[in-house]
């Protein structure tokens, strides 16, 4: 196919000094994937992988810069001037030793076998996802339709969709990404299946659910991303936690689709994001509402948001392993929410200098959209803020009822998410 829309001068010169040294060597290489996909869109690609016919240790021999990596399928990362591209040779029918290896389910395990362009292009998962592009010649590969469904918008698994999604059950997530973010419809043959095979992914390692969750929700497709979640019933699989109603749908509230959109205007901006403060939006709600029960009991408003904040992220990491540099920041924006209340004294001079205090006061901004009680106390510490060190501690100590005592250096505080 000679006739697209790609121009050479996007493509990545690393990928394309790669792919020229396989075809020296007597190789073929080409850009392969969400790459070639992104360029036909007019998107800048992410990553520019590539497909070769040449072994994994063919590929590491041709480059000194280069290593071996991966158990399920064994590719090859090279590496120049703090750049990395991935090479892969073609995938094959699976074998019969490794369809062995297949649970129950249907999820391959082991994938090591190689073969020719045309079938590597049949074992990726959708369409649109399986063009090959040679920036030498400057043509496109289409051996599955991909290019016309491309220009469709049209999002289609490659194959029986029951199959792919049983083989892979991320994939599922894979087709609520794409449906988001490159604005695609999926097909009804396509769709239908998901629906039953989201439950599958309680098989997923956690580890590999977090990631997915973050590349749907951290990112600047993050409110369509959770649309697209709940129509298909993948929320309730991801956060179990959260209140639904008997359609399966979870009850956004403002606090969750403000964060989302603050999310994905701070990407817009180029501005650094952490997972740390989604989660604290996401799971505010079954947080807050274990924390009320401990308080019931008896427990200070500060000690049941310390236990039911541990109790929370524990049940959560069971679905996604969110890593405990992210996860002791979500704690630590729930715990400080109740220190808002002391507006004089000591207590509220060592809130205003905390390392994550612009984190947390983010935080209660959100909070105010859903509950008006607390707007008081988001207009007192935005004011305190603006004004001098030396009128910060009048404010704190000289109008106030606490005597006064030696303070901490002041600190100046990050900005939004920028100090989770």
């Amino acid at each position: 196919m000679a006739e697209h829309r790609i121009n050479k001068r996007r493509v990545d010169r690393f990928a394309v000094e790669i792919i020229r040294t396989l075809s020296e060597a007597g190789y073929h290489g080409y850009i392969v994937g969400g790459g070639v996909r992104d360029l036909l869109l007019g998107m800048k690609p992410k990553d520019f992988d590539i497909a070769t016919d040449a072994t994994p240790e063919q590929i590491h021999q041709l480059f000194r810069r280069s290593r071996i990596i991966g158990r399920r399928f064994r590719l090859v990362h090279v590496y120049t001037r703090g750049e990395l591209i991935e090479v892969a040779t073609f995938r094959g029918p699976a074998s019969a030793k490794e369809n062995k290896t297949c649970q129950n389910s249907g999820r391959i395990l082991s994938d090591n076998t190689y073969g020719s362009m045309a079938e590597d292009a049949i074992r990726r998962d959708f369409t649109i996802n399986a063009l090959f592009y040679d920036p030498l010649a400057e043509e496109i590969y289409d051996f599955v339709g991909g290019y016309e469904d491309l220009n469709k918008r049209l999002l289609r698994v490659i194959g029986d969709p029951e199959l792919r999604y049983r083989e892979d059950p991320v994939r599922v997530l894979r087709a609520a990404r794409f449906t988001a973010k490159l604005g695609v419809k999926a097909d009804a043959a396509s769709e239908r299946p998901i629906y039953k095979a989201g439950q599958l992914l309680a098989d997923v390692p956690p580890a590999r659910l977090f990631d997915e969750v973050l590349k749907l929700l951290l990112s600047s497709h993050a409110v369509a991303s959770f649309a697209v979640m709940q129509n298909w019933g993948l929320v309730h699989q991801l956060f179990p936690q959260l209140k639904f109603d008997k359609t399966k749908r979870v009850q956004e509230g403002p606090l969750l689709q403000q964060a989302m959109l603050n999310t994905e205007e701070r990407i817009h901006q180029g501005k650094p994001v952490t997972p740390a403060f989604l989660f604290a939006a996401l799971l505010w709600e079954p947080m807050n509402e274990r924390a009320r029960k401990y308080e019931d009991k008896g427990y200070s408003a500060q000690d049941a948001l310390t236990i039911a904040g541990d109790e929370i992220i524990a049940r959560q990491c069971r679905v996604t392993a969110i890593p405990r540099r992210f996860s002791a920041v979500t704690r630590g924006i729930w715990a400080m929410q109740p220190r808002f209340e002391k507006t004089r004294g000591s207590r509220a001079w060592r809130l205003l200098n905390e390392r994550k205090f612009r984190a947390a006061y983010d935080f209660l901004i959100l909070r105010s959209l859903e509950d008006e009680a607390l707007l008081p106390l988001v207009d007192w510490w935005t004011q305190i803020q603006t004004i001098s060190h030396a009128e910060q501690e009048k404010e704190i100590f000289v109008s106030g009822k606490g005597s006064k005592r030696r303070r901490p250096r002041k600190r100046k505080p990050a900005s939004g998410q920028d100090a989770h």
